[in-house]
């Protein structure tokens, strides 16, 4: 049985982990909140870009840009993971790496071979003893949109030099502070998601958009661009994704920390009350053995 010592060692030791998940949960809370503000202001620079595809792919029909080509032959799919650098983030990692591996599955059915690329270093640790990588990178404290531009070209150049034959991406959507949703989408070839474009009528026949130098210049600058957003878009949401999962996580590993102590306390005062009623009868023997 454990002594009054023990009880009260380990009552300390619970108490000093529930002020680290407790601080831990607070720094989440407050990343959430840039990570969500990063978020809102992505969403209307990515929406104009799409509007601005959706306005010269209309107008323009036959235009045609080496990442919008599907290539004839089907013989390799890159597959990019996006996971976070540290864990104590509950399932977040893992719900990711499972949705990566179902889509290596679903591309071996496609596709004859499948790679992995990965960012994020739990990603990067756990696909890099079962595949040989095509390229890893860590995010760092915050999303970067250098870091989007970087996996982008990668990305590019391999698909346009026919290295690969197509991409996916795989990353977890923030949804909410309780909800964050694995997502796969097909980045390559790039397919403009027109259900990304608010509907608009042009009044009185005129149209939004006056196309300048030409639309075949203009394609040749905006396509990459939403490539790059569509990367950077995707590390935004699995970051914001992180950190409410990290705050979910360390809220109820503090509530756990908190019944572990009433607890202990308990067990604590009973161990202390059953310490002096043997003592009160060690006491009371004696004395009845002196008379």
């Amino acid at each position: 049985m454990a002594t009054l010592r023990d009880i009260r060692r380990r009552i300390r030791s619970v108490e000093k982990t529930q002020q680290i998940t407790s601080a831990m949960r607070m720094v989440a809370a407050a990343k959430l909140r840039r990570a969500q503000n990063a978020i809102l202001a992505a969403r209307p620079y990515s929406q104009r870009i799409w509007a601005t595809l959706y306005e010269v792919g209309r107008r323009e029909s036959g235009l045609e840009h080496p990442l919008l080509r599907p290539h004839e032959r089907l013989e390799r799919l890159e597959v990019l993971v996006i996971s976070s650098d540290r864990g104590l983030c509950g399932a977040y990692n893992a719900n990711a790496i499972k949705a990566a591996t179902a889509a290596i599955a679903e591309g071996l059915t496609e596709f004859r071979q499948v790679v992995v690329s990965t960012v994020g270093r739990k990603a990067t640790e756990h696909f890099r003893r079962r595949h040989s990588l095509a390229g890893s990178w860590s995010i760092g404290a915050r999303v970067e949109y250098a870091l989007a531009v970087e996996i982008a070209k990668h990305l590019a150049d391999r698909y346009e030099s026919g290295e690969i034959d197509g991409v996916v991406v795989v990353y977890n959507e923030f949804v909410s502070a309780l909800t964050q949703r694995p997502q796969t989408v097909r980045l390559l070839p790039l397919v403009p998601d027109f259900s990304r474009v608010r509907s608009y009528e042009p009044d009185e026949g005129r149209e939004p958009y006056e196309i300048e130098p030409s639309p075949a210049a203009v394609m040749e600058a905006l396509v990459p661009l939403a490539l790059e957003y569509s990367v950077f878009r995707g590390l935004l949401e699995s970051q914001a994704g992180e950190y409410a999962a990290r705050m979910t996580a360390m809220e109820s590993a503090t509530r756990n920390t908190e019944e572990l102590i009433r607890s202990l306390t308990l067990q604590f005062n009973r161990a202390r009350q059953a310490a002096i009623t043997r003592e009160l009868v060690e006491i009371v023997s004696g004395a009845e053995a002196l008379h």
